[in-house]
């Protein structure tokens, strides 16, 4: 009797856990497809929040953590005009993409896209005060978009953030627009035209920005 109770748990969590996994995959592919759409700071908020339910349910999965942290990225670009509003976003982001990281299992592909987020993280915090934190976290930023490329060259979004940087880089720094912008066509390029993934994939419209 006992022996049969045991196996009819056993099928029971079996069964639970394949309904939870199912569930938080169609969750993931959903928010992942929101975020494809999302422009405004208030869009990147409610996604941010979404992809930490997703975590906290999902304790052993690195893109929730990952996407809320490009979450907190993006409001950090959007918001690197008024500085003192990006702090908040900064720090939750960076202990996002630390988590994120401890859950990659070493996975080079995924440590690539997991630091060009962080090295995007990086870069809002300059936006916080440039003066007195740029000197920090601006070769902090170019440490993990190299460490990024490293793992893996061809990573159209390691490739975006290098052309970023040389775009928003003034000249007299080694700023190059022109080699930015060949860098943001060449991001586009190796941007796969697939079916939707939940793997990261964003980057046309970010680099396509660099070219108008």
């Amino acid at each position: 009797m006992k022996t049969l109770i045991t196996t009819i748990l056993l099928i029971c969590s079996v069964a639970f856990t394949f309904a939870q996994n199912g569930d938080y995959t169609a969750q993931l592919e959903a928010s992942v497809k929101k975020l494809d759409q999302a422009k405004s700071v208030a869009d990147f908020q409610a996604l941010e929040k979404t992809f930490v339910q997703l975590g906290n349910a999902q304790k052993t999965e690195w893109l929730p953590y990952y996407y809320a942290a490009f979450c907190n990225a993006k409001v950090g670009f959007l918001l690197q005009d008024d500085g003192e509003k990006i702090e908040a976003y900064s720090v939750r982001g960076e202990a996002q993409i630390k988590k994120s990281e401890s859950l990659a299992n070493g996975d080079s592909k995924a440590l690539s896209e997991i630091y060009v987020v962080q090295a995007m993280i990086y870069r809002t915090k300059v936006f916080i005060s440039p003066m007195t934190m740029g000197r920090q976290f601006g070769p902090l930023s170019d440490q993990f978009l190299k460490k990024a490329q490293k793992l893996d060259a061809a990573n159209p979004r390691a490739i975006y953030l290098e052309a970023w940087t040389k775009y928003y880089t003034p000249k007299l720094w080694g700023g190059d627009k022109d080699l930015a912008k060949a860098l943001a066509g060449k991001a586009i390029q190796k941007l796969p035209a697939s079916a939707f993934s939940v793997m990261p994939h964003w980057g046309k419209a970010e680099s396509e920005a660099l070219l108008k």
